[in-house]
């Protein structure tokens, strides 16, 4: 089995997929994207594809492993969700080939249900309310909403109030026993990140979500 063609979809908003072809008819999926730049990625996985044409797709660890050591400059988040990509795919083409999912692939399923939530909306706390109360009735047990607008390094507790007032519209809507995630999206800085995770406390939160930027790794 050889691999013919590299092809990359961009999907409005934000989304890239990679479709992997073959000369036995086996296709294989990936999704390589980072947010934002997604037509970034997709240009990097046009430049690694030429090393794949050609190549048995059933290597897998070799091509990962030359696709990363194989230039000068390694890693980073446009490189890497590439090479992710290109992973998943190969994956997807061997468990295709041998007639098996991935996950027997790689050591068998965990679990055989796993809860979701519902992503809500709204701008201010009765619509965040009421569109919790629309998901729990969906037969959601748990529910995200964002955090914040952009907080600064240091900044105003008016803003610290309009969230926890969301947050509190939210867990009065559901009851104590629906789960709600909060995502601040990156918005704001470790001070104020600390005020307003220690703010939040009372709600008993199922998780906060980037409160700070992933390369804060301090905070």
């Amino acid at each position: 089995m050889k691999i013919t063609k590299l092809t990359t979809y961009i999907v409005p908003p934000r989304w890239c997929f990679l479709k992997i072809e073959t000369d036995e008819g086996v296709i294989g999926w990936g999704e390589p994207v980072v947010e934002g730049r997604a037509h970034s990625v997709a240009a990097a996985v046009e430049e690694l594809s030429g090393y794949l044409i050609g190549k048995d797709p059933r290597h897998i660890e070799d091509h990962w492993t030359v696709l990363y050591r194989g230039g000068f400059y390694r890693g980073g988040a446009i490189h890497m969700s590439a090479l992710a990509g290109i992973d998943q795919a190969l994956w997807d083409i061997k468990g295709k080939a041998l007639g098996v999912s991935v996950s027997q692939l790689l050591g068998g399923p965990v679990r055989d249900s796993i809860r979701v939530y519902s992503w809500i909306g709204g701008d201010r706390p009765a619509d965040t309310a009421a569109a919790a109360r629309e998901a729990v009735a969906r037969g959601f047990t748990a529910v995200k909403m964002n955090g914040t607008e952009e907080l600064q390094f240091v900044d105003s507790y008016e803003k610290v109030e309009a969230t926890l007032a969301n947050v509190a519209a939210v867990r009065e809507a559901v009851g104590p026993h629906i789960g709600i995630g909060v995502d601040f999206h990156g918005r704001v800085h470790k001070p104020m990140a600390k005020v307003l995770i220690k703010e939040l406390d009372p709600y008993k939160l199922m998780f906060i979500e980037e409160p700070v930027l992933s390369e804060n790794y301090e905070a």
